[in-house]
């Protein structure tokens, strides 16, 4: 296939900054003009629907649906996404055709300089069910609000006091130019959402000459080790209700995956890792996932397998 172009992508400030850096990447990529990619806005469900968790309202097909149909109908020759918002079982007919190498995976907290450093009873806005667990067992006494909204709209809620504090993914800080704001938390006291920090562009399967074009800015390690946490979350048989973290890294061609499911009110929490060669990901994903569900309660395993 070849220019123009069509790259479908949501509206929000962070999902066109994303756009614009595949669109830059495979300009570079294949010398295009400017002319020869043009960035499509779609609005999406999850956009035009702000009052509730994604959970109750369809989950992170939200985010994908009205893209998948304008890719089916031909609207848009590729979409980008943010794949932690990708749902786990995707259409058949639309594939993942590359990753742009991974930004950075950890949550920043938006409001206080350490999760330590919250005062009492603070209310903290997320609409995460991974995060709120994570914050509860981290700390208790720390109250959990609903929020949704882009960037700005979470940002604005810690300034106008309407929230205490609220956590935000470091990349798409970065990405808006805001690097300054919040404080980072490590993976060891909070594991990211599996495939955090990375973007994704999909096509039509059957669209061969367009798949090859856009493998080209793929960067494989990033690749590699969001197979693996797209396996683990469908070995675990979580749904968009599910607290659930993941991260896959790859060390001297070793790949480590850890992962942590948890109860909502952060009562239980199980955690695990698991090491193999990058050729095994996918084995060694189902494996950890299947060993953290045999250590969960039934309670908490209710959560997952279904």
């Amino acid at each position: 296939m070849t220019p123009p172009l069509t790259l479908g992508t949501r509206g929000s400030p962070l999902a066109l900054a994303q756009a614009q850096m595949v669109k830059s990447a495979l300009s570079n990529a294949h010398g295009l003009s400017d002319d020869d990619i043009t960035i499509v806005p779609v609005r999406t469900t999850g956009d035009a629907v702000q009052d509730r968790p994604l959970a109750e309202i369809g989950g992170k097909a939200l985010w994908t649906k009205e893209l998948d149909r304008a890719l089916g109908a031909g609207d848009i020759d590729f979409t980008v996404h943010s794949m932690k918002d990708v749902e786990t079982v995707r259409p058949a007919e639309i594939i993942l055709a590359a990753n742009l190498p991974r930004a950075d995976m950890r949550d920043r907290l938006i409001g206080a300089h350490s999760i330590a450093d919250l005062p009492e009873g603070a209310r903290i806005g997320t609409s995460s069910p991974r995060r709120a667990a994570q914050i509860v067992s981290l700390r208790p006494d720390l109250v959990v609000e609903s929020l949704r909204g882009n960037v700005a709209t979470r940002l604005a809620a810690v300034e106008n006091g309407a929230i205490d504090a609220t956590l935000l993914a470091a990349a798409g800080l970065d990405r808006l130019g805001h690097s300054d704001i919040g404080a980072a938390i490590p993976v060891e006291a909070m594991l990211p959402a599996a495939q955090q920090g990375a973007i994704g562009v999909e096509t039509r399967a059957a669209d061969a000459e367009l798949r090859a074009m856009i493998a080209a800015i793929n960067d494989s390690a990033t690749f590699q080790c969001i197979e693996a946490e797209r396996a683990l979350l469908l070995a675990v048989g979580g749904d968009c209700h599910s607290p659930v973290a993941a991260l896959a890294q790859i060390d001297d061609d070793v790949m480590t995956i850890r992962a942590q499911i948890l109860r909502h009110d952060g009562s239980e929490t199980v955690e695990a890792e698991a090491s193999g060669a990058i050729d095994d990901r996918l084995r060694t994903a189902e494996k950890l996932g299947s060993d953290l569900l045999e250590r969960a309660s039934p309670a908490l395993r209710a959560l997952f397998a279904r």
